[in-house]
């Protein structure tokens, strides 16, 4: 399996506001550099550095204003006189107007987001387009004939919605390569998200919609981030009513709950007769990571991989989440495997 892999991530490490403290971040480098690493020792498939795409593959999923704040931020950040992070300092929450855009950049900070974990440094665009990147260059491949693709994608991307960042995410990765594909010959495609945070950013750019199916497996939201999105009644809004599928799981679910709830979700798919199918990979559900819930070992992700190539639908994986830096090459490489070999 070819894995599309960009080292501009390294560009990109920064804080964010947890328990009360602004630390270093979970999102760190070493995650992805773990998981190519795994890659290469596993003998996966070549490793690739991503092809450059045009702007406006970034507009398909996002909004002009928003990948425009994205690729200013930084430098009229540090034109202020700041040289430390980029972070919000207020949030449009209820009552407040949420649709006028500040002119400066302390009020787009907080109107951009939906959280104070993804911050503006000096190489994140740099790194956020070459994540981008990544999953635009393996989403060609699935559509040029490929089985299957690994998009090794950071910083991750299924937080980001059409017009905000959060939860380490500042484009959509999925959501860029899936509209990418849909514009290029496939006439319908589902998205699975087995991260263990819900993908409230791929909902939000695809909830109208009946072309792209959105389909999670998560921790229930009353109980788990984002809190806010991902309740079994969020199921679509027009011509997208029935195009969303949440599924909430408890608190230290175990594979035989997950494995269930897999299956729910595959059915779903099957039934929308998808060209491709994009998996958003986080491997935050495995039982270790100092984040999550849920107590998935690193055998289940085998199974999950060997669940998902049944399907029998061209596959591009997309990585999203995985905080555990010991395991998570293991686990990744432990889907990838798994569906090469099904």
């Amino acid at each position: 399996m070819l894995t599309v892999f960009s080292t501009r991530h390294r560009l990109h490490h920064g804080s964010e506001l947890k328990d009360g403290a602004v630390t270093p971040s979970h999102e760190a480098p070493s995650r992805a550099e773990t998981i190519v690493a795994r890659v290469r020792a596993a003998r996966l498939g070549d490793v690739v550095e991503p092809q450059a795409f045009d702007r406006s593959c970034l507009v398909a999923a996002h909004s002009e204003r928003f990948v425009h704040f994205l690729e200013t931020a930084w430098n009229r950040w540090a034109a202020s006189g700041r040289h430390c992070d980029a972070l919000p300092l207020v949030w449009p929450v209820r009552g407040l107007d949420a649709q006028r855009e500040p002119v400066g950049i302390d009020g787009q900070l907080g109107f951009y987001a939906m959280d104070a974990g993804a911050p503006i440094t000096a190489g994140t665009w740099d790194a956020v387009r070459g994540s981008a990147e990544c999953a635009l260059s393996a989403a060609q491949a699935v559509l040029g004939g490929a089985r299957g693709a690994f998009a090794l994608c950071r910083p991750p991307g299924h937080h980001a919605a059409r017009e905000y960042v959060g939860g380490y995410c500042y484009l959509n990765n999925a959501a860029i390569a899936a509209e990418y594909a849909r514009r290029h010959g496939a006439r319908r495609v589902a998205v699975l998200d087995v991260d263990f945070h819900h993908g409230n950013g791929t909902q939000d750019i695809f909830y109208e919609r009946d072309d792209v199916l959105f389909v999670s497996l998560h921790g229930d939201p009353r109980h788990c981030y984002p809190y806010f999105s991902g309740h079994a009644d969020e199921r679509g809004r027009g011509a997208g009513e029935g195009y969303t599928l949440n599924l909430p799981l408890a608190p230290g679910t175990a594979w035989d709950v997950y494995r269930d709830a897999l299956d729910t979700a595959l059915a779903r798919v099957a039934q929308h007769g998808c060209d491709l199918l994009v998996v958003s990979l986080g491997v935050d559900t495995f039982k270790g990571d100092p984040i999550s819930h849920f107590r998935l070992d690193s055998d289940d992700f085998l199974r999950l991989g060997e669940r998902i190539a049944r399907a029998g639908v061209p596959t591009l994986f997309v990585m999203e989440g995985g905080y555990q830096v010991d395991e998570i090459g293991v686990n990744a490489v432990n889907v990838l495997q798994a569906y090469e070999g099904a």
